[in-house]
């Protein structure tokens, strides 16, 4: 079995409509943690519509089989091979974060019936976020992170740093289908806003023609706030802000395009979690829409029907309850939504002793339906199989 059960202490989670679940102002019980005020953190803003949408999916958790003898880590990244059967993703080495002083291949194919069939990328990524599978079957991964420009661990501390290392990361990587790196965007290591550099580059999409755009805009410093476009060839073309209109109240300009996806008309869909809703643009940045009723996304597919999954990780009391963590499958034509599938750990209490992300991150999809979810926490790779009509 891939995923192992969860202590009863991890699993001290909301039960939303289950009751009022109070807080304990109690001394919190595990290192770091801020005390907790009292309150009422059961109280949930979902409307009557999202509470009415159906599940439609069983949760597989036993279908990917995860090589022998490797740790299990954080996967932000996955994409459906052009196969239709096959699966793709970047895993962090066996660590909740980044690759540096690892030899493992951060890089996976799995087969039809969950198999790994291929590995690559050892010592080529940092920190592997984001993936794309184009339509050469070439593979292209975000690397978020520089591993010689550290921040400090925490406040106070002196950066991280690791000696004798040649500058890597604050890139993205394309690999031919046997892990040959054919090109890369950004200059390793090096941070930067301008025409040749990406910082914390979350998510990646290139379109049949080859144009490539890249979300250069994740959630940690220091961090852009843009959709970079590039020709195929990798020669930059322009870049926007992707944040759409002005940010909700409250929002910052960070974390405005965890993910990307495009739909059948060729518009480019951003996942905005910083600021809770999903952009929409043309191709040459041009705000079309914008939708609130995905939830929290920060991963997003549209199939070949223009059906929408956007998986979400963070939503939980800070927006009222306002959505649940999950998948929300709707159309990427209309914005109509139309089913909801519950993370099996739900929206966490403020004492959650996990990371800001639980559940599915990363999302593809089958040419039969079938759902492919990835987890950064806890670890995990799952498999959502649609239930008879």
């Amino acid at each position: 079995m891939m995923m192992k059960h969860l202590s009863a202490g991890v699993l001290l989670l909301l039960a939303l409509g289950a009751g009022p679940v109070w807080a304990q102002p109690a001394a919190p019980d595990f290192p770091g943690a801020p005390s907790i005020a009292a309150g009422n953190y059961g109280i949930s803003k979902r409307s009557a519509v999202d509470l009415a949408l159906p599940d439609r999916y069983r949760r597989d958790e036993l279908f990917f089989r995860w090589p022998a003898g490797r740790t299990l880590g954080a996967i932000s990244a996955i994409d459906m091979d052009r196969d239709g059967r096959s699966i793709w993703v970047a895993e962090r080495c066996g660590g909740q974060s980044h690759c540096i002083g690892k030899s493992v291949d951060p890089v996976l194919k799995f087969d039809a019936n969950g198999k790994v069939v291929r590995q690559f990328g050892a010592g080529m990524i940092v920190y592997p976020h984001g993936i794309f599978v184009d339509h050469d079957n070439n593979v292209w991964v975000t690397d978020l992170q520089s591993n010689v420009d550290r921040p400090a661990l925490r406040p106070g501390q002196p950066p991280e740093v690791v000696p004798g290392l040649k500058p890597n990361g604050a890139q993205v990587v394309k690999f031919s289908p046997e892990g040959k790196r054919l090109l890369t965007l950004g200059v390793p290591g090096v941070y930067g806003n301008d025409a040749t550099h990406l910082s914390q580059p979350s998510d990646v999409l290139v379109t049949k023609s080859g144009t490539i755009f890249v979300a250069d805009a994740h959630d940690s410093a220091p961090s852009n706030h843009r959709i970079v476009k590039y020709d195929r060839t990798g020669k930059f073309i322009k870049a926007w802000d992707a944040c759409g209109s002005a940010p909700v109240p409250g929002a910052n300009k960070i974390d405005c395009a965890h993910a990307l996806a495009m739909d059948s008309q060729g518009r480019l869909f951003v996942a905005n979690r910083g600021s809770s809703r999903i952009e929409i643009f043309d191709q040459e940045g041009k705000l079309l829409d914008e939708w609130y009723q995905f939830g929290k996304p920060s991963g997003m597919a549209i199939d070949a029907e223009d059906r929408l999954y956007a998986v979400d990780t963070q939503s939980g009391v800070r927006e009222g309850n306002a959505f649940v963590r999950g998948m929300h499958v709707g159309s990427a034509r209309t914005g109509e939504v139309m089913s909801f599938t519950p993370d099996p750990l739900g929206n966490p209490a403020p004492w959650f002793p996990l990371r800001g992300t639980t559940g599915s991150e990363g999302v593809t999809v089958g040419p039969d339906g079938t759902v492919y979810t990835s987890q950064v926490t806890p670890p995990g790779l799952v498999r959502y199989v649609p239930k008879p009509d």
